[in-house]
């Protein structure tokens, strides 16, 4: 029987600052939103949640750049079926991974706190995965992938696979390095090596790329959202 037409997006529960305290980060809104706009596209009832069910914006993602015309106004819409879900998202522990045959994470540069632990996102993955549906992840969402271990093998579950995500070249290009090892969490490069996972990328770091591994689906910053989420629907589709 093919896993269930309906996929649960996570966001970051965590915040703090950056640019020296200048901004803060949080959840990547349009990280959260074009995947939620394809998902429902193709036909997916698609639900959100976080570890703590909490989110805080980040910053940067609601600058123009990031979110402008249709994708604003949805934003700006509490009213939307979009920040219904948003707004009201429910704790990861309330969530029955059975119910979903896509497990999609979205980021934010405050997934890396609290992704590497968040012990409930990963239940919901690691249920989805087991029963035969996509597990997927955007920008810095491999962070979840830390210590998350495959129930059908015992061995972490991106081990052996190719992945993309963040890169480190970016992080040194927006400056942020620094205030990043503060946090003593590790990187999305740093992940896919501890969990035995290839990482790749694109030459640029801001291209619009995506991995499709089998059932793991990765994408490598927030101009690869959509097609990730694409890539995801088309991987569901031959299950």
């Amino acid at each position: 029987m093919s896993p269930p037409r309906r996929a649960i997006i996570t966001v970051t529960s965590a915040h703090a600052p950056l640019f020296e305290g200048t901004h803060t980060t949080g959840a990547f809104v349009s990280e959260v939103l074009h995947p939620y706009k394809a998902l429902t596209a193709a036909g997916f009832q698609v639900d959100i949640t976080s570890e703590k069910g909490t989110y805080t914006p980040d910053w940067l993602s609601l600058t123009p750049d990031f979110l402008s015309g249709e994708d604003r106004a949805i934003w700006d819409d509490t009213s939307s079926p979009f920040r219904k879900a948003l707004d009201n998202r429910p704790k990861a522990s309330t969530i029955d991974g059975n119910l979903y045959g896509v497990f999609f994470a979205s980021a934010g540069h405050a997934a890396l706190i609290d992704y590497p632990t968040a012990y409930d996102l990963k239940k919901i993955a690691a249920t989805v995965w087991e029963n035969g549906g996509i597990v997927s992840s955007v920008c810095h969402g491999p962070a979840v992938f830390h210590d998350l271990i495959d129930p059908t093998t015992g061995e972490p579950l991106i081990k052996g696979k190719t992945i993309t995500g963040f890169t480190t070249e970016a992080e040194t290009v927006m400056n942020i390095q620094d205030e990043l090892k503060s946090w003593k969490t590790p990187l999305v490069e740093e992940t896919a090596e501890a969990m035995g996972a290839k990482y790749t990328r694109s030459k640029g770091v801001w291209d619009d790329f995506h991995v499709v591994d089998g059932r793991l689906v990765t994408g490598q910053n927030p101009a690869s959202a959509t097609s990730t989420a694409k890539a995801v629907v088309e991987a569901f589709e031959k299950l």
